[in-house]
């Protein structure tokens, strides 16, 4: 039973031998090219547009709102139709032993994925808050400061030790360790004031580097732990596109789930908060997106003559790495995303409900659009 089971799987595909498709080639070659445009079209161009002066004047502040918005549902439907679906599939396979059948490995390490990067970053946090308190400043790393406002997600807040209530939405704030115990001796004197005001400016613009540096930190750490899950998500969709049988419904597929996917990593990307030193993360991660897919389609033509997708080799390598990366997604999109733009957001809690229905009616056509998309990749 169990050596039929590893030749051939029930839907006729040969388990232990056999190449990826053949047919299309100049098209699946022109696609890496294709998938490289749209792909880097979506994650840079919020990240581009919201940095540069000439596109933001005239790219309304609301635009990157629905794409903020519109991208965390892409997020979370990548999570759950994307990858942990497939996933699950991929590990029941019946060209696996049946020891795979006993148990929900998929499930299994999602869950082990979610803990390990809950632990991870609740260490990083820790330590850049230490690092901080060294110097005098509380380091809020999510924006729970509901006093005055809250950030929205991986926008971490500093602020100087016991003052109360948060820095403004979106923005970063280096406070005067010394003016906000109240030992400031200007004072009454003018021209004091400015020479202090004009240091102060000073400080803001070259850097405060070591305080500055941690800051950047966190959220560097936040957006790395959602670029790795997608990047690992998007090597494989490559690699199937180089070499799926149904490569012209998949194609234009990929195309659409490629740009939403974009837009939705671009502009958490975009509102970073990050001094001068760190500008270029953004971009890097933008690019990073952008050639992932193209890479694994590369990878993809050049094995096709000896990779088979239906082996019990791929299946298991696919489904655990999905797994894993649906782990990720979920940790990110729920408590990243959904919890810190919404539930401990001020702005959401107690503004106006047009706002909240607007930004919950972009998260859901996002996640909507993404999950139809699952029908068929």
């Amino acid at each position: 039973m169990r050596a039929h089971r590893l030749q051939a799987r029930d839907d006729g595909v040969d388990c232990t031998s056999g190449t990826g498709a053949h047919s299309y080639t100049g098209l699946r070659i022109a696609s890496v090219f294709i998938i490289l445009a749209t792909s880097l079209f979506g994650a840079l161009f919020p990240v581009l547009a919201r940095r540069h002066r000439i596109l933001g004047l005239y790219i309304p502040e609301t635009a990157f709102k629905v794409a903020k918005y519109f991208g965390s549902g892409v997020i979370i439907a990548t999570a759950f139709i994307h990858l942990l679906d497939p996933a699950t599939q991929e590990l029941t396979s019946p060209c696996l032993s049946p020891a795979w059948q006993e148990y929900p490995y998929a499930m299994a390490i999602c869950l082990g994925s979610i803990f390990m990067i809950f632990i991870v970053e609740l260490v990083a946090f820790r330590w850049g808050t230490a690092v901080l308190a060294r110097v005098g400043l509380e380091h809020d790393a999510h924006g729970h400061g509901l006093a005055t406002g809250s950030h929205s997600a991986h926008g971490p807040e500093v602020r100087p030790a016991g003052a109360a209530g948060a820095v403004a939405p979106n923005k970063l704030e280096y406070v005067d360790v010394e003016d906000a115990r109240g030992d400031d001796h200007t004072l009454g004197d003018p021209e004091k004031a400015s020479e202090k005001h004009a240091a102060h400016e000073h400080t803001h613009e070259h850097g405060m580097h070591g305080v500055l540096s941690d800051s950047a930190i966190a959220q560097i750490i936040g957006i790395a732990i959602l670029e790795f899950g997608v990047l690992l998500h998007s090597v494989f969709v490559g690699l199937t596109l180089a070499v799926d049988e149904e490569f012209k419904v998949l194609f234009i597929v990929i195309i659409f789930h490629q740009t939403f996917e974009g837009l939705g990593v671009g502009s958490r990307l975009a509102y970073m908060e990050l001094p001068k030193k760190y500008a270029y993360v953004p971009v890097v991660g933008a690019v990073l997106f952008g050639i992932t897919t193209p890479i694994g389609i590369a990878a993809g033509l050049g094995v096709r003559s000896t990779y088979n997708p239906g082996s019990a080799t791929a299946s298991i390598v696919s489904g655990v790495l999905d797994a894993f990366s649906a782990g990720i997604l979920i940790y990110t999109a729920l408590v990243e995303l959904l919890a810190h733009e919404f539930i401990f957001n001020k702005e959401m809690i107690e503004g106006d409900n047009k706002q909240l229905v607007f930004a919950i009616g972009c998260m859901m056509l996002g996640a909507g659009l993404m999950a139809l998309l699952g029908k068929w990749a």
